[in-house]
């Protein structure tokens, strides 16, 4: 470990890292290797198909997702940006829930 990265990377924060990259690396390889399939059949020119299995949601017209749940209604963000006159203005009247000046 670099003298500049002894602070954070400690010997205990070490360890810990190893043990999560023993306990996870064989199903991050996994998942590595499903990806592999789709990419090389897009890198050879192929088009990906939808699952048959799920055929009945797109052919069926009346299908629609679930409704969010409560807290997912609201879906106003927030803005951030610099505060020119236009830009707070534009901000206060777009509906988000906040808007963070940045005074840099």
């Amino acid at each position: 470990v670099e003298k500049v990265h002894e602070s954070i990377l400690t010997p205990e924060a070490i360890k810990f890292l190893a043990t999560l990259h023993r306990y996870f690396e064989p199903t991050r390889r996994s998942l590595s290797q499903l990806c592999q399939l789709p990419q090389a059949c897009l890198d050879a020119g192929g088009l990906l198909e939808f699952n048959p299995q799920t055929s009945w949601i797109r052919e069926d017209l009346t299908w629609q997702a679930a409704s969010p749940a409560p807290e997912l209604r609201d879906c106003r963000v927030e803005i951030t940006g610099c505060v020119d006159c236009k830009m707070v203005i534009n901000a206060l009247n777009s509906g988000a829930a906040t808007y963070m000046a940045d005074f840099e």
